[in-house]
């Protein structure tokens, strides 16, 4: 076959989490998801219902949102933008058109993942349809219609499926990062379209639209099956249709909708209920102001914990998923050099990883909590660490801990002195637990004096649960080699 280029572009919508719809003081179905979709059309009025002599009022704190988005990007904020209407029918669209935005949108320009940016633009979102199960009726809730959603679309700079999902999941990060949605694909806070065409040479070819993929497994999948596709039509001496296009997630391919749209078939003109946004007018939103809000970015979160942990990638991304773990753990680290020092940093910061992604992070999945619903202070965790690496306390111990630090909110040292849980290093008490293991064990301990290694772990774990869970495990090994 042929070798094709495939050229893939992006169109992300987003809903954003503002209080309040983007045109009236309704509530923002995504801010009460749970509660909207049980009680349809609740968060409705005159306004997002296109009732006639109604006024949209723009919602600032949404284009205050777009804005950020911008910054982060490093993208163009337009010094004038407005929004226009996009004309078209359908039966979640009560007014008969959408309020969008064409030639002017907030935002031009940016880069993410080496992938150019066009443009970011707002827009406000539909109702939702729910289908009866026969397929013959369609009832409309309306608690979505009006709800902020911005979109971003995307230079086709991307090559494959997997190129398409790792831009997705690093504008998800971004987004949460910001705090502007959740960005939760399964809710539909997040929808990726994606526009595909594949050529021989340099040259464009027909693009196809895939709507409304809702997962990153279904953006890569629905790519790669959709290259495939067109590859197969033109080796067969046909032509690749210009239309859009739907997934069907069980049967693992792209059907036909309809032929696609041009943007003159949506008849935009400017909105003129309206008027014009100028931003060189610093009384209507500081941008400069909004440069401060922007955090710490994801990529640049990954840089600064590879060079001052030494951490790997993979350890990285535990903390770049969850920003409320990164933050507990640079605060926990902070309280563990300060109190025993620089001296094996490497060694001891990867001793307090260990404990918060394995242990720490096991029990809360546990609990189905949290980091931020720990009642473990950063400075209590960091002396359980310390009880550690001083050999103050076995593993066995510190796992046990854990679960009571948390119940009762005490450092480490009280819980082990109200419990007696200290460490046992007393060579008399450990030698005749020692023994009575090798009394009890001659099998093994046979083995081991014919130089079967493997058996002394055994001997080691059986020696901890005499003395349960106590005793110093270096001094055990020590004594079990002199015994046998």
């Amino acid at each position: 076959m042929t070798q094709y280029k495939p050229t893939i572009g992006l169109e992300i919508h987003t809903e954003l989490k503002t209080k309040t719809k983007m045109f009236c003081g309704c509530l923002n179905f995504s801010a009460n998801l749970e509660q909207a979709e049980n009680q349809p059309n609740i968060n409705i009025c005159p306004i997002c219902l296109a009732h006639p002599g109604t006024l949209p009022a723009p919602n600032k704190e949404a284009i205050k949102s777009v804005i950020k988005l911008g910054l982060a990007l490093k993208g163009k904020i337009a010094e004038i933008s407005k929004f226009d209407r996009k004309n078209y029918f359908y039966p979640d669209l009560p007014k008969g058109y959408q309020i969008s935005q064409y030639d002017q949108p907030f935002i031009f320009g940016g880069m993410l993942n080496s992938v150019k940016i066009t443009r970011v633009h707002l827009e406000e979102d539909t109702a939702r349809l729910i289908h009866s199960e026969d397929g013959k009726s369609s009832l409309v809730d309306f608690n979505r219609a009006g709800v902020p959603l911005m979109e971003l679309v995307t230079e086709p700079d991307i090559k494959n499926g997997k190129e398409a999902v790792d831009f997705a999941k690093e504008l998800r990060l971004i987004l949460k990062y910001l705090g502007i949605s959740d960005a939760d694909m399964e809710k539909g806070q997040m929808r990726v379209e994606a526009n595909i065409s594949i050529s021989k040479d340099e040259k464009f070819g027909t693009k196809v639209e895939i709507k409304n993929l809702n997962s990153f497994r279904a953006v890569e999948e629905a790519i790669d099956y959709e290259i495939k596709r067109q590859e197969d039509i033109l080796e067969g001496g046909e032509k690749v249709i210009q239309e859009t296009r739907g997934w069907d997630e069980n049967k693992k391919l792209t059907f036909s909708q309809r032929l696609k749209e041009e943007a003159h078939d949506y008849r935009y003109f400017p909105e003129p209920d309206i008027p014009p946004f100028d931003f060189s007018k610093s009384d209507f939103i500081d941008i400069e102001k909004l440069k401060s809000f922007i955090p710490e970015l994801p990529n640049q979160k990954r840089q600064r914990f590879t060079k001052e942990y030494n951490l790997k990638p993979e350890q990285v991304e535990i903390f770049i998923e969850d920003r409320n773990l990164a933050e507990y753990f640079e605060e926990s680290v902070s309280e563990l050099l300060s109190e025993i020092g620089e001296g094996n940093r490497e060694k001891n910061i990867n001793t307090l990883f260990n404990y918060l992604t394995s242990d720490v992070k096991g029990y809360l999945n546990e609990l189905k909590i949290g980091i931020e619903s720990l009642k473990i202070t950063p400075e209590n965790f960091s002396d359980l660490i310390i009880l550690v690496i001083k050999s103050e306390i076995s593993s066995r111990i510190a796992k046990d801990l854990i679960k009571d630090m948390h119940l009762t909110g005490n450092d480490p040292r009280q819980i082990i002195e109200e419990k007696g849980l200290g460490q046992v290093s007393d060579e008399g008490i450990i030698k005749k637990a020692v023994e009575e293991i090798i009394a009890e064990n001659p099998t093994a301990a046979n083995d081991y004096r014919q130089g079967n290694e493997n058996v002394l772990q055994f001997l080691i774990g059986k020696s901890m649960a005499k003395l349960k869970g106590r005793g110093n495990p270096e001094k055990i090994k020590k004594i079990i080699k002199e015994q046998i």
